[in-house]
């Protein structure tokens, strides 16, 4: 298992409650993960665990055979978090010295994939323009290519569909697929499952910061409702993905 957690427990500095509750699952190597749960559920502080930027209160975990916290500093170049806000991901003021600050200068191969996840996001006419001057859907884009540039054991995406056209969307989805196919570990927090509920290896559902549903869609899918989170559309129509 690429990641394994038992009895975890985190609590943020100066609150009262637990944000996450006694959460035991795992995830396997090369598996897509859907987490799932209304806004304020732990997706995000589940993700931010993983990625090793917060500490357990208590339990165990463990991702691409790190133990955290205490081998967290080992986890950099294993495990890449996509946030939601892009705004908070980009650090680079040009759109090319953004996607290669990850990348060694003298690694001439890590720059030719960069550049080359750059053509796959439809970014390699805008890499000599100011970061500032990219839409929305232009820096998930970027978040997302310079982040696979640094060729992750794990990937870990905060509503990658957020805010997105059509075209965006499907772009990230096919990322998904293509990294899916590639054998990359990916945990997905999302709320439109029409994009990915396909893709999906396995959903976990959240609620109140633990979890209360886990398994295929025959398991978790039922559930979706009441923890106030829409199924697919094909779920009701029994028909395919209704994106197609």
């Amino acid at each position: 298992m690429i990641v394994s957690a038992s009895s975890l427990f985190f609590r943020h500095p100066g609150a009262e409650k637990d944000t996450l509750k006694d959460l035991t699952f795992s995830v396997r190597e090369g598996e897509l993960l859907c987490l799932l749960g209304v806004n304020g559920s732990g997706k995000s502080t589940l993700l931010a665990l993983l990625a090793g930027l917060f500490a357990p209160r208590s339990g165990s975990l463990t991702v691409a055979g790190n133990e955290l916290p205490r081998e967290a500093s080992k986890l950099r170049g294993k495990a890449a978090l996509v946030p939601q806000d892009p705004d908070v991901y980009i650090l680079g003021s040009l759109v090319e010295e953004d996607l290669l600050l990850g990348i060694d200068a003298s690694d001439q191969a890590g720059k030719e994939r960069a550049l080359g996840f750059a053509r796959i996001f439809g970014l390699e006419r805008a890499l000599d323009q100011p970061v500032h001057t990219l839409s929305h859907g232009q820096k998930r884009k970027l978040c997302l290519a310079s982040a696979l540039a640094a060729l992750p054991e794990i990937l870990l995406l905060d509503e990658p569909f957020a805010g997105l056209d059509h075209p965006s969307s499907m772009a990230v989805r096919e990322s998904l697929a293509r990294n899916k196919a590639a054998g990359l570990t990916q945990v997905v927090v999302g709320h439109d499952l029409d994009l990915m509920a396909d893709l999906a290896d396995s959903f976990m559902l959240m609620q109140d910061g633990g979890i209360i549903a886990s398994g295929d869609k025959t398991d978790v899918f039922p559930r979706l409702l009441e923890a106030g989170v829409r199924p697919p559309c094909s779920w009701f129509t029994g028909g395919g993905p209704a994106w197609l």
